[in-house]
């Protein structure tokens, strides 16, 4: 193993937290359904996308290998997250406060809808960092932008797919399932696309401060190789 990949710098660092707090914030809002003119979404749209501009920067700057364990940590995060929850909303309440149905919807997760944000997180995470990883080698490195956006559109379609007939089937009626769904994926890729300006220059920063511009020739695409950095 060499030096490099021994340490963890601060802009990698600092993104790596950022990733965990955007997944933390969208389990929460991912709760609240709105409605916002004939469009059916949740209020995790605010937040879920800036996952994977982060996603997208890691892998280009960094590489598959530094993402793979950017989103296991990102998962294990969230998953103790949901722990903690689970396990405050399961303490007697004091007689005296009145916020117990409230505190219940947030963080009292059903099993369906944990198993589905969790396995629709890993999918979409795993499936956005792979095509991003694929069509930088097969571009050498040309077309940031169009490589940004397919492995959004494909990360943010897989994520759909999963989470909401697990997750929401039934109690979002099926019918309204497949429209929420397409919103879902289109608003989000809008959302990459008008920020991607920045993405681009973010990128550029952190490509010259880190010394770095990743091509992965050769390696494990294996979700579960978490060592191989």
């Amino acid at each position: 193993m060499d030096s490099k990949k021994q340490y963890v710098s601060m802009p990698f660092m600092l993104l790596g937290v950022l990733f965990c707090v955007c997944l933390i914030a969208a389990n929460l809002l991912e709760t609240k359904q709105v409605t916002i003119g004939p469009l059916e979404l949740t209020a995790g749209l605010i937040v879920f996308p800036v996952s994977y501009i982060i996603n997208d920067c890691l892998v280009e700057v960094w590489g598959f290998r530094r993402a793979r364990l950017v989103i296991w940590l990102g998962f294990a995060m969230n998953f103790l997250f949901v722990l903690f929850g689970l396990a405050a909303d399961a303490l007697p309440a004091a007689p005296y406060w009145q916020g117990e149905a409230g505190f219940h919807a947030i963080f009292g997760l059903a099993p369906r809808i944990a198993a589905g944000s969790f396995t629709a997180f890993l999918a979409g995470s795993f499936i956005n960092a792979y095509v991003m990883s694929v069509m930088k080698v097969q571009t050498a490195g040309r077309g940031f932008a169009l490589r940004a956006m397919a492995s959004t559109v494909a990360g943010e379609a897989v994520d759909s797919l999963i989470f909401f007939p697990v997750a929401l089937g039934g109690v979002v009626p099926w019918a309204t399932l497949p429209a929420m769904m397409l919103s879902q994926v289109v608003l989000k890729t809008l959302y990459e696309a008008a920020v991607l300006p920045l993405t681009t220059r973010v990128v550029r920063r952190l490509k010259r401060i880190e010394g770095e511009d990743a091509y992965d020739r050769g390696i494990s695409y294996n979700i579960l190789n978490i060592r191989d950095l």
